[in-house]
């Protein structure tokens, strides 16, 4: 039995050029870099991420905290007396605000030596960590809210711009993700079990 030895040689055909693995390369990363930005786009049209500026909601959020922000929570579902809510506020603002949503439209609002009174019952607020002494009334139109951040004797808010319209707001402050010994849920409070 005899053997022989055949050489097989490549197809030119089949054998990718140095031109066409360069052109390959090309738009594999052309598609990739397209498919980056749609994510990227689709992720910033539901959601946000913010700095925490200023100790306006001490306790709950601290200067230097990072917070993701539901853009679609009030475009699918209520709002809520006690969200951390972030919004443009009813002037020229370079940044956006975060504060905590109190009055809802068409609430009466009173506060009486530093006490909150949402259509005549009292407010619990357990965020509250220092007693604060401001007074006074007001009433939320059907298209506002009124917000007040967590640190009262401390905070620019609805006591001294008055209410913000709906349109203002971004979305709802869902968790803090950095730093990571600050890491959590912003849960609902008990404030929206408890009010009014």
């Amino acid at each position: 039995m005899e053997y022989y030895r055949v050489e097989m040689t490549p197809d030119p055909l089949l054998e990718p050029s140095d031109e066409n693995q360069w052109r390959q390369s090309v738009v594999d990363i052309i598609q990739t870099l397209v498919l980056a930005a749609i994510l990227f786009l689709g992720i910033n049209a539901v959601s946000a991420r913010i700095r925490i500026e200023s100790g306006s909601m001490q306790e709950t959020l601290h200067p230097g905290d990072f917070v993701f922000v539901n853009k679609l929570a009030y475009r699918f579902g209520a709002l809520g007396r006690g969200d951390v809510v972030v919004f443009d506020p009813p002037f020229d603002s370079p940044e956006p605000y975060i504060k905590r949503m109190i009055g809802l439209p068409g609430d009466e609002i009173i506060i009486e030596d530093g006490k909150v009174y949402i259509n005549g019952e009292l407010l619990p607020e357990p965020y509250i960590r220092e007693e604060f002494h401001s007074n006074g009334n007001w009433l939320v139109p059907q298209d506002s809210v009124f917000f007040m951040g967590d640190n009262r004797n401390n905070s620019s808010d609805s006591r001294s711009w008055g209410v913000t319209p709906l349109e203002n707001v971004i979305g709802k402050a869902i968790t803090v993700y950095w730093p990571p010994e600050q890491w959590g849920a912003l849960a609902p409070s008990a404030v929206a079990a408890e009010s009014p």
